[in-house]
């Protein structure tokens, strides 16, 4: 299945922004949410998810899965090779995310099932692929949830609360997980907006075990439910990723600034010289120009930067673009 629109109007971006901030919510509420009637949310989404501009996923958060070690690799590469590379890593189970960032740089998030895993892919697979030169690691300690809810400034935080108005549970609450709640979490990733009835078939039990089971798993922050869009039908032509410096006593206040920042839609803490990663969506360079010189410039942490910009996108939230890669330089 391919991608085929290039183009979205006002009324099916601010669908899809708000479709970004909640992917389950109801048409209904979406349409509350707009102002539009339900009836043209249902006749604009529809087609959407069905010819794959909008898919539907769900991530999970490895701080709920002790043996899950997340890592983000920076992983230079010759670059004639660098597209091969790039595709074989997105059809790895374990990235979550592959971005080329220049000619010979590609920039993935993995979560490996455990020091083996990790062992085996930095000791063994990547020094025996002949087009990998060097890499970095670094294992993100941390990640800042209020960018998740990002939605390229099409809605305000009232249209987001107004989405999804009951409160979360805090990040550290325990949610003990069963076997139901493990293939939900896998039938989610498959297809986030299933229904209760598909889900409750796929984990063996009722409808409404399903829907309870899945309320906690997204309240606890188990699993993040996402929605995967080409950015630039939204009108974000500048994606960068900046590896910071920051001062350990400022880390988690400038993390949390950041975060939640309109044009980030991802923060980390990570290990390494650079121990903050920030994932920004910009409309254009002027825009990241403005983001860097005025909003990072003004947080007094901050000791230096490494802006990477995004050339193509290969897989985000777990999913392999269908758009081609942009072709070689």
């Amino acid at each position: 299945m391919q991608i085929v629109r290039h183009t979205l109007d006002e009324t099916d971006r601010r669908i899809t922004a708000a479709l970004l901030a909640l992917p389950r919510a109801s048409w209904r509420a979406v349409g509350r949410c707009l102002g539009i009637s339900e009836r043209t949310v249902v006749r604009r989404a529809t087609p959407l998810y069905a010819d794959g501009t909008l898919r539907a996923t769900a991530v999970r958060n490895p701080a709920h899965f002790p043996h899950l070690i997340p890592m983000a690799l920076r992983i230079r590469c010759r670059p004639n090779r660098i597209r091969a590379v790039a595709r074989t890593l997105a059809r790895r189970t374990d990235t979550v995310w592959v971005d080329i960032l220049g000619g010979d740089e590609i920039s993935t998030i993995v979560f490996l099932d455990g020091p083996t895993a990790r062992n085996t892919l930095l000791l063994r697979d990547l020094p025996a692929t002949d087009a990998v030169g060097s890499w970095t690691a670094h294992t993100l300690l941390r990640v800042f949830p209020t960018s998740f809810h990002w939605t390229a400034g099409l809605l305000s935080p009232q249209d987001i609360a107004g989405l999804d108005p009951a409160p979360r549970l805090p990040a550290a609450a325990p949610v003990s997980l069963g076997s139901i709640d493990t293939a939900l979490i896998s039938a989610l990733a498959e297809n986030g907006r299933a229904t209760y009835a598909d889900l409750a078939q796929r984990a063996g039990t009722t409808a409404l075990t399903a829907r309870r089971r899945l309320d906690a798993l997204v309240r606890g922050q188990v699993v993040r439910l996402a929605t995967e869009v080409d950015l630039a039908l939204l009108g974000v032509h500048a994606e960068a990723l900046l590896w910071m410096t920051v001062q350990p006593g400022a880390l988690q206040e400038t993390a949390t600034a950041l975060s939640a920042h309109p044009q980030v839609r991802f923060t980390a803490a990570t290990t390494g010289s650079a121990n903050l990663l920030i994932a920004l969506a910009a409309a254009d360079l002027d825009a990241l120009y403005t983001f860097l010189t005025a909003t990072v410039g003004a947080l007094g942490g901050i000791t230096a930067i490494d802006t990477t910009p995004l050339l193509a996108t290969v897989k985000r939230t777990g999913l392999i673009r269908h758009t081609p890669l942009a072709p070689p330089v």
